[in-house]
C-alpha cells in the first residue's frame, strides 16, 4: 500500500516536472528574440539620408536630401559626442549601464515591486527598460511593436539585450544607441538632432543642451513646458528660466534650417544621387560666393517686378573646370528650383561672334570688310523674313568690327547668307551647342540673330574656346573627371580677330556707351545678348584665364520690363570679373601666327581710320562700301515669295504696291506679268489683282537681270 502511494507519487512528481519542462521550454520558444546583428554589420549598412558636396579645397559648399524615409546624418562616433550629453542620457535612462550585461535585474525588481504596489496602474515609464534593451528594440523594430508592451514582449528585449552584451562592448552599444535613435519629427540619430534641434555639432551641446537632449527622449513630442520640466529636473538646476526658454526654441523648431552654407543647391541635385555620397568639385568657394553675392545684388536693385531670376558659370580657361555653378539665388523667384545655369534659353545676339569668327576664318569677310546695315527682306521657306536692329534704325555701311562690337542684326544675317545656314549651325554643334539638334534649313538665317535654345555652360565653354585660340575642350565639374580631347575648332588667327573685336570699348560706344558695364580696367572680351520678346538677357566675356557666363530673365518665361543687356547681365559680370581679378588684372593675348596689323581707312561710313587684324594675305590699307554704279541692279521691293492681302474697306485704286530697285538702273526697265510697267528708276506702282506675279528687271538690252514672284489675295 506504501509502495503504491509513493509510486503514485513519483508519477505525479514526473508529470509535474515533464509539464514544467514543456512549460520552461514553450516559455523559451515563445521569447525567443530574433538574432541581433554584429556591431561591424550595423555599421557597414548606416546610410545617411543626406549626400554633400564639397568644394576643391574640401570645404563643404552644400547638402542634398536624398533619402526622404528619415533625416539621418553620418554616423557619430562616440567620441564626437559631448561627454555631457552621454552623462545625462546614461543617468536618466540607464544609471547603472556600464556595469549590467544587458539587463538592470534591480531595476526589473524595483519595477515589479512597484507594480505590484500600485496595483498594476499608475506610472507606465521606462522602469527597467535599459539603453541596450531599446538598442535591441531600434534594431529589430518587432521588440517594440505598438501597443505590445505585455511580459512576453518585455522578455524578449531582455534576452535581445543580453545577447547584444554578450557580443558588443558597452562603448559600441552606446554609440549605436545614439545613432539609431528617433528623435523629434524625422531625425534619427544625434547628428540629425543636434543639427535640427540644437543647431549644433553633437561636439558642441552645452549641458542645458544635454539636459534637453535626454528630456526628450521619454517623449519626442512633448510641447515646451511638458519638456522644460523634465529638462530642470534632469539637471537639477534651480533656476529653470534659462532651460525653459532653451525649450521653447527648440520646440518652435526655430534651427531646423538646413546646417549647411547651402552656396550650390542646382549643382548639388545635379551631382548628388546616393544617400551618403561625398563629391568633392571644382568649385571654388571663393569664387562661388562672389557669384551669388553679384547676383543676388544685381536682382535685388532691379527688383522683381522687373526681373526674377539668373544664372552665373565661372570657368578657368586652361582646364575647363567649373569654378563657379550658380543655378539660382532665390530671392522673389517664383521658380527657385529650377536651374538656370543648365536650362536653355534662346541665345539672342551671343552666337554672333562664332558666325563672324567662321566666315572670317574662311577669309570671306575681314574685320575691316563693310557690310549693308539697311533694310532686307529675306525669303525663306516658312515665310518672309525681315530682321530688324535692337533699337530699330539702321546704320547704312558699318565695317565687320563695328556689326559684332555694336550687335547689329541686320549686318550679321548678310554675314550668314555669305556663310551658309547649315555650315554655321555646324560649327555651333562642334563648339558643344548640343541642343541644336535640327537642320540648318529648321532654323533659317534666324538662327544669326541666336533663335536657338542654349544653356549658360555651353556658353561659357562655346566662348572659352576663343580664349583658348580656337581650341574645344569639354568642362568638368569634378577632378576625378578626365580631361576631354582638344579639338581645334576654330583657327587661331580668327579667334585672336574676334576676340580683338570682343574687347574694343571704341567700337562698341555708338551702342553701348564709352563706359559700359563691359568696360574693365584691364583686358577683357564680353558679348551681350537679349532674346525675343525681352525674356533671356546674357553677358558672356573672357580674358587670359577665366571665362564668366551670366544669364538674367524669368525662368518661367515671361518678359522682362526695362532690362537690356547692360542693365540686366553686364553688372553681374563685371563684379564677378573684378573679384577674379582682384590684384592680378586680365592681359591682353599674344598675336598668334597668321595675323597681320595694318593701317586702314574706311571712306563712306563713319568709323575713323584705326590699326586693324588681318589674316595674312588679306589685309588692305582703304576699305570702303561698293558705289551704287558697282553694285549689281535688283528688285529690293516686293521681295520673291511675299503674299500680300487686299483690303475689302479701302477702294482698290488707294491699294498700290510701290517697287523698290537698288544700283545704277538707269536705262532698265521693269515687267510685270510679261507687260511693260515702266522705267525702273521712275518709281513705278503696282496696282495689285488677285493671283500669282512675276515682277522681271531687264537691262537696256533686254536681258533679264532680276525677278521676283509673289502673291496677291
Amino acid at each position: 500500500m506504501e509502495s503504491s502511494r509513493k509510486r503514485r507519487w513519483l508519477d505525479a512528481l514526473a508529470w509535474v516536472a515533464l509539464a514544467a519542462l514543456i512549460l520552461v521550454t514553450a516559455a523559451h520558444l515563445a521569447t525567443k528574440p530574433p538574432a541581433m546583428p554584429a556591431y561591424a554589420d550595423v555599421r557597414a549598412k548606416w546610410q545617411p539620408s543626406e549626400a554633400w558636396l564639397y568644394d576643391r579645397d574640401g570645404r563643404l559648399l552644400d547638402s542634398e536630401r536624398v533619402n526622404f524615409e528619415r533625416r539621418r546624418l553620418a554616423w557619430v562616433p562616440l567620441d564626437d559626442i559631448s561627454p555631457a550629453v552621454r552623462d545625462a542620457v546614461v543617468q536618466n535612462e540607464d544609471r547603472r549601464f556600464w556595469s549590467h550585461g544587458g539587463v538592470d535585474w534591480l531595476a526589473v525588481a524595483s519595477a515589479v515591486r512597484t507594480r505590484l504596489a500600485i496595483g498594476g496602474g499608475g506610472d507606465r515609464s521606462r522602469g527597467a527598460s535599459t539603453l541596450a534593451m531599446q538598442l535591441a528594440a531600434f534594431l529589430d523594430p518587432s521588440l517594440a511593436q505598438p501597443g505590445q508592451r505585455d511580459w512576453r514582449t518585455k522578455i524578449r528585449q531582455m534576452r535581445a539585450a543580453q545577447a547584444l552584451a554578450a557580443n558588443w562592448s558597452h562603448e559600441q552599444m552606446l554609440e549605436a544607441y545614439f545613432n539609431l535613435l528617433p528623435l523629434r519629427g524625422e531625425a534619427q540619430g544625434i547628428g540629425a538632432g543636434a543639427q535640427s534641434l540644437f543647431g549644433k555639432t553633437p561636439a558642441q551641446m552645452s549641458r542645458t543642451d544635454a539636459a534637453l537632449f535626454a528630456g526628450l527622449l521619454p517623449s519626442p513630442a512633448a510641447g515646451a513646458e511638458a519638456l522644460g520640466r523634465r529638462a530642470c529636473r534632469i539637471a537639477h538646476a534651480k533656476d529653470c528660466s534659462a532651460i525653459r526658454a532653451a525649450a521653447a526654441t527648440l520646440v518652435s523648431g526655430e534651427h531646423a534650417a538646413r546646417f549647411d552654407p547651402a552656396l550650390a543647391p542646382h549643382l548639388a541635385v545635379r551631382l548628388l544621387d546616393q544617400p551618403g555620397k561625398r563629391v568633392t568639385t571644382t568649385i571654388d568657394r571663393r569664387i562661388q560666393t562672389a557669384a551669388i553675392v553679384a547676383l543676388r545684388r544685381q536682382l535685388s536693385g532691379l527688383g522683381a517686378a522687373r526681373v526674377r531670376d539668373g544664372a552665373v558659370v565661372v570657368l578657368d580657361n586652361a582646364t575647363g573646370e567649373v569654378l563657379a555653378y550658380v543655378g539660382g539665388v532665390g530671392l522673389k523667384s517664383t521658380a527657385a528650383s529650377v536651374d538656370g545655369a543648365n536650362a536653355r534659353r534662346q541665345a539672342g545676339s551671343t552666337l554672333k561672334p562664332h558666325l563672324y569668327a567662321q566666315v572670317i576664318e574662311h577669309g570671306w569677310l575681314t574685320a575691316a570688310s563693310i557690310l549693308d546695315d539697311s533694310p532686307v527682306q529675306l525669303d525663306t521657306a516658312s515665310g518672309l523674313y525681315v530682321p530688324k536692329n535692337y533699337d530699330r534704325s539702321f546704320k547704312g555701311p558699318v565695317s565687320v568690327r563695328h556689326a559684332l562690337a555694336a550687335s547689329l542684326n541686320v549686318p550679321a544675317v548678310r554675314a550668314l547668307v555669305i556663310d551658309d545656314v547649315q555650315q554655321f549651325r555646324d560649327r555651333l554643334w562642334a563648339l558643344g551647342y548640343h541642343g541644336l539638334v535640327e537642320d540648318g534649313e529648321y532654323y533659317g538665317f534666324s538662327l544669326a540673330l541666336g533663335s536657338a535654345e542654349v544653356s549658360l555652360v555651353e556658353q561659357a565653354n562655346a566662348f572659352r574656346t576663343f580664349a583658348n585660340q580656337g581650341r574645344y575642350s569639354s568642362v568638368r565639374f569634378t577632378p576625378k573627371e578626365k580631361a576631354g580631347a582638344t579639338h581645334q575648332i576654330v583657327s587661331p588667327a580668327a579667334a585672336f580677330i574676334v576676340g580683338d573685336i570682343l574687347a574694343d570699348a571704341s567700337a562698341r560706344a555708338d551702342a553701348f556707351g564709352a563706359d559700359s558695364a563691359l568696360r574693365l580696367p584691364f583686358w577683357a572680351a564680353a558679348k551681350t545678348g537679349t532674346s525675343k520678346g525681352m525674356r533671356d538677357n546674357w553677358c558672356i566675356g573672357f580674358t587670359d584665364r577665366f571665362t564668366v557666363a551670366v544669364w538674367v530673365g524669368n525662368l518661367e518665361g515671361d518678359s522682362m520690363r526695362a532690362v537690356s543687356g547692360t542693365s540686366g547681365a553686364a553688372p553681374v559680370w563685371r563684379d564677378v570679373m573684378m573679384a577674379l581679378h582682384a590684384g592680378s588684372p586680365g592681359r591682353s593675348p599674344a598675336i598668334p601666327d597668321g595675323v597681320e596689323a595694318r593701317r586702314i581707312s574706311l571712306p563712306g561710313t563713319r568709323e575713323p581710320p584705326r590699326r586693324e587684324y588681318f589674316l595674312a594675305g588679306t589685309a588692305q590699307s582703304e576699305m570702303a562700301a561698293a558705289p551704287q554704279a558697282a553694285r549689281r541692279p535688283r528688285i529690293t521691293s516686293p521681295v520673291s515669295g511675299s503674299v500680300y492681302a487686299l483690303d475689302p474697306d479701302i477702294p482698290l485704286d488707294r491699294q498700290r504696291l510701290a517697287v523698290t530697285v537698288s544700283g545704277s538702273v538707269t536705262g532698265y526697265r521693269l515687267i510685270l506679268d510679261k507687260k511693260p510697267l515702266g522705267d525702273a528708276d521712275g518709281g513705278q506702282q503696282i496696282l495689285p489683282r488677285p493671283g500669282s506675279h512675276m515682277l522681271a528687271l531687264v537691262d537696256p538690252g533686254g536681258r533679264m537681270i532680276d525677278r521676283v514672284r509673289f502673291t496677291v489675295r
